[in-house]
């Protein structure tokens, strides 16, 4: 252990759940449903109901590094050895708008070849999902804030979209202005203003906690192709292109790889690096982020119409998809772990369309 840092081991007690999470989940459930009654009449098809609108699915290959210290040698990564990938870039919204309406984004990874035991519903299979978002931080700190969040969510899905872009702007104008003056951004407005970055040039993170094998533990995935670094900061023209990330994507992948790491932040303790509130940061002073693994993302076709119909239509990416060495933690991923497969389950009988998990990365069309 890196300067004699004590790290927290994970026993049960890590989590407290509050006596009313159980109706609270019921209610993000039964909102999220609501919304995806919107949108699918919208549409006349059904879309996820949070990163909706795909920028790329890309294949590639995720290294575990050789010779990690034992607490970073757990769980997936307690082997070094190459696992195939297969990776989903899409917007925040529930909903199929142009990118001027730029808010946080997300980047889900799924690994397979994995072996060990599975979380239940996820016996048999051989994969592992990560389900990461912009920003280190998740604006709500538990299931009762996200519920309270939901419903004006689920009331905005009904706004023109104009409203939905002047709303994105003035959180993102707000954010810069206090960024400017503390160094940091404000979850909230950072959530529902992102600046339009390019999706290849940003890191992403699991927000909440998992466990970590013996540990508790954040991962989150950091670009480190220095063609990649040099994009960061860098504005898209999302005004001139409503589909200004995805072509980003694919222009760059027809030429071009990206390369990210994928770290871990362990946790010391609970009262600094809290399980129970997503809210918190937990501070890297205490506790840096330690490189785990690389993925590697070759020279492709990122948007090919097989392959989008298989994962945006058949695929699903959920946080109890993957080793009971990795379950989420805390009150937000208990939300997750009921959320995804209710909203998938609605999702895929509205489309009339069976979810398929891939036994095989070559079950995904090229």
């Amino acid at each position: 252990m890196p300067d004699g840092i004590e790290y927290l081991r994970y026993s049960e007690a890590v989590e407290t759940k509050a006596p009313d999470e159980d109706e609270a989940i019921r209610g993000i459930i039964a909102s999220m449903s609501r919304e995806s009654g919107t949108t699918s009449a919208r549409y006349g098809h059904a879309v996820r109901v949070s990163h909706a609108k795909s920028s790329g699915f890309v294949k590639g290959t995720l290294t575990v590094l050789d010779n990690l210290p034992s607490e970073l040698a757990q769980g997936l990564f307690a082997r070094p050895g190459d696992h195939p990938v297969l990776v989903r870039f899409a917007q925040g919204p529930g909903e199929l708008l142009r990118d001027r309406v730029s808010t946080h984004r997300g980047m889900s990874i799924k690994v397979f070849e994995v072996d060990g035991t599975m979380l239940p519903g996820h016996e048999g299979r051989r994969t592992q999902d990560f389900v990461l978002a912009t920003g280190p931080v998740f604006p709500s700190a538990d299931a009762a804030g996200f519920l309270r969040a939901m419903r004006g969510i689920e009331q905005s899905a009904r706004a023109p979209e104009g409203v939905k872009a002047a709303i994105s702007g003035a959180a993102r104008l707000a954010d810069q202005a206090v960024k400017a003056v503390t160094g940091k951004d404000v979850p909230i407005l950072d959530f529902f203003g992102h600046p339009p970055y390019h999706p290849l040039a940003e890191s992403y993170h699991s927000q909440a906690a998992l466990r970590y094998g013996d540990y508790v533990a954040k991962i989150a995935a950091f670009p480190v192709s220095p063609a990649l670094q040099a994009l960061a900061g860098e504005e898209l023209d999302t005004d001139a292109d409503p589909n200004a990330f995805r072509n980003a994507v694919l222009y760059w992948f027809q030429d071009g790889e990206a390369v990210f790491d994928l770290r871990v932040q362990l946790c010391t303790d609970l009262e600094r690096m809290p399980v129970e509130d997503a809210s918190v940061e937990w501070p890297e002073a205490v506790s840096p982020y330690r490189t785990v693994a690389r993925i590697v993302l070759p020279q492709q076709d990122a948007f090919g119409p097989a392959r989008q119909v298989f994962v945006d239509e058949v695929m699903t990416f959920r946080p109890g998809h993957g080793l009971a060495a990795h379950r989420p933690l805390g009150s937000l991923m208990r939300a997750r772990l009921a959320a995804y497969p209710a909203l998938s389950e609605l999702r895929h009988a509205h489309n009339t369309t069976p979810a398929r998990e891939p036994a095989s990365i070559d079950e995904v069309p090229d």
